[in-house]
């Protein structure tokens, strides 16, 4: 029971749909924040995900402290596009009051063997969205494949700046899997001991059930330790898995988010 409020309270409640209105971001906001008022002996999510254009709606609903407000930016979801547009959009993200923007790594460069582009490509973002702000790199691991290809592109995006790595958009299969969440957290472990710094790990689509979620929590708990087992360090981005959560911890059919 612990570990099933613990998955909770590591949740990116997400919605990244084409038909996402500022009216559909309200209503995300509204439902955290009724839902701190009605379950206060529960932890509350960790974030709301949103696209850019429903970040000042979410900024002026949410009232809960501590639920930060991410976007995804840098032309999500392929990263096919200008590297100062990604750069001036994960700025403006910041700037509308975002506390975290989760870019996509270019795979375009990466699987051309540009490292470099992708290494300078990430500082840019990093130094555009400020100090403040968490930058959350998401490698899309069902592109990589490769444990190979799945560590250098860990190490690329810790080495310029990422704060999170994170598996997946959710926008293609395979999503998150244990085997990409097990290499990457192992590379977060090794990068640790290599400078001291802990980045967090975001597992992200396809998670639905508890079981799924517990399972990440153990692969966390096992590779990286009690230490990254909250919000600043462990993240699960989901839509659904929120209500699921609910329904195991409190014995009853929840539809609340």
């Amino acid at each position: 029971m612990d570990a099933l409020q613990q998955c909770f309270s590591f949740i990116d409640l997400t919605t990244l749909n084409a038909s996402d209105t500022e009216a559909r971001g309200r209503l995300f906001a509204q439902n955290v924040n009724r839902f701190a008022e009605d379950y206060p002996e529960m932890p509350n999510v960790a974030a709301i995900c949103v696209y850019p254009a429903l970040i000042s709606a979410v900024r002026e609903t949410l009232h809960v402290k501590g639920v930060k407000i991410a976007a995804v930016g840098a032309g999500f979801p392929a990263s096919q596009t200008f590297t100062q547009i990604k750069e001036q959009e994960c700025s403006l993200c910041v700037e509308q009051g975002a506390d975290e923007v989760d870019v996509v790594l270019s795979l375009n460069f990466f699987f051309a063997g540009k490292y470099d582009r992708v290494a300078a490509e990430l500082r840019g973002i990093r130094k555009a969205m400020g100090p403040d702000a968490h930058l959350k790199v998401i490698l899309e691991t069902g592109a990589l494949k490769t444990e190979e290809n799945i560590r250098k592109a860990s190490f690329l995006a810790m080495e310029n700046g990422a704060d999170f790595i994170k598996t997946s958009t959710g926008k293609m299969e395979p999503a998150a899997t244990p085997f990409a969440a097990t290499v990457m957290c192992k590379c977060i472990a090794e990068y640790f001991q290599q400078t001291g710094r802990r980045v967090g790990f975001k597992p992200a689509g396809g998670i639905v059930t508890s079981t799924e979620a517990l399972e990440y929590h153990s692969i966390v708990n096992e590779i990286l330790g009690k230490d990254w087992l909250k919000p600043s360090l462990f993240r699960i981005g989901a839509s659904r898995l929120a209500n699921n959560l609910l329904k195991d911890i409190l014995s009853q059919d929840v539809a609340y988010f």
